[in-house]
């Protein structure tokens, strides 16, 4: 058996993509009252990362949270970019609608972890991060200097060590790889001591079958788990007109199209909330320890929690499995809804 493993406390989260104005323009007062909405609805784990709004959220986030108790929740925080402030900054070229001077600089040495952290909490105003995700050292990333296979050995000599040594002084509880793609993370199960993976646009109704295949197998040998992000595609299964993340999100395969065009056939005729159906299934595998959802709209947060209480008969996922939309394999609630 593998040892016992860090796993956050709470199965529900708010991420910080969207108050980082990712998608579009959101105001203070706007992220504010999605916080606010959140934590009233009970919400008590929240994911941040200097990259969202090359340090919007964070400042956002820490606002709102350095006025509660500090032992009430937990956040979660990404190293791997470091943000430089000037006049001629290039915020715009990586987040066309954040209010940011900073500029992005990758670095996965363990001079950069400690200062990404040490920054981080400055931003946030806050004492200490609970656990931390090695961000976007990953195939899919077009702004890396180097290829990310290239970039590996800086973050196996540099990054994870050094946050392994941060969990086991108590500094940190656990650690991971925050990444849109597998490669990293089954990757960093063979060659490190990790804890908790951020699985960001790999698990949803729309595509998760290479993470039921290879990567929850392989989790579960080490013992970790995983936060699922994305699990509605960046909005995709809510109705937005985009697939998860990049500039050509809007550019949409027509084999993702017509699979939501069946999903939604399937919830019209059981009379299922797609974002419900979307959200549940996410949470649902052992390997999950916690779902987050990211939006600036208090009403699209209260919704989002809801839909994971909302009642929805075996007999939806029963149609899924044999329409082939739903892996063979795949976890499915347990119950009826919650």
């Amino acid at each position: 058996m593998p040892s016992p493993r860090y796993r956050p406390p709470h199965n529900f989260g708010l991420g910080g993509v969207a108050i980082g104005n990712e998608f579009q323009f959101a105001t203070d007062e706007q992220a504010e009252a999605t916080l606010s909405a959140a934590w009233d609805a009970g919400v008590r784990y929240f994911d941040v990362s200097p990259w969202y709004g090359l340090g919007l959220a964070e400042r956002r986030f820490g606002r709102f949270l350095a006025r509660k108790p500090r032992d009430e929740f937990v956040i979660s925080s990404k190293v791997g970019k470091l943000l430089k402030a000037s006049r001629d900054n290039e915020a715009k070229r990586f987040f066309p609608f954040t209010t940011s001077p900073n500029t992005p600089h990758f670095d996965y040495t363990a001079d950069g972890v400690l200062r990404s952290i040490d920054d981080s909490l400055q931003r946030l105003g806050l004492d200490r991060l609970d656990f931390v995700f090695v961000h976007d050292l990953s195939p899919d990333n077009k702004f890396l200097p180097e290829d990310w296979e290239t970039l590996w050995p800086t973050a196996a000599n540099g990054a994870f060590p050094t946050l392994t040594r941060l969990r086991e002084e108590g500094v940190i509880d656990g650690w991971g790889m925050g990444v849109n793609c597998p490669q990293p993370i089954l990757r960093c199960l063979e060659e490190a001591d990790s804890d908790v993976h951020l699985l960001a646009s790999q698990y949803s109704l729309i595509d998760h079958a290479n993470a039921v295949e290879q990567v929850f197998p392989k989790a579960r040998e080490k013992g970790v788990s995983f936060v699922v992000g994305s699990s509605l595609n960046a909005g995709f299964i809510g109705g937005e007109h985009r697939y998860n993340y990049g500039e050509e999100n809007t550019l949409i395969a027509e084999d993702k199209l017509e699979r939501l065009r069946k999903l939604r056939a399937a919830t019209a005729r059981h009379g299922v909330d797609p974002v419900a159906a979307a959200l549940q299934f996410s949470r649902a595998p052992d390997v999950v320890s916690s779902l987050i959802v990211g939006t600036a709209k208090p009403d699209h947060i209260l919704a989002d929690h809801a839909a994971l209480q909302t009642k929805i008969a075996p007999e939806f996922w029963q149609e899924l499995r044999s329409e082939g939309l739903i892996h063979s394999d795949a976890a499915v609630p347990e119950s009826t809804g919650g």
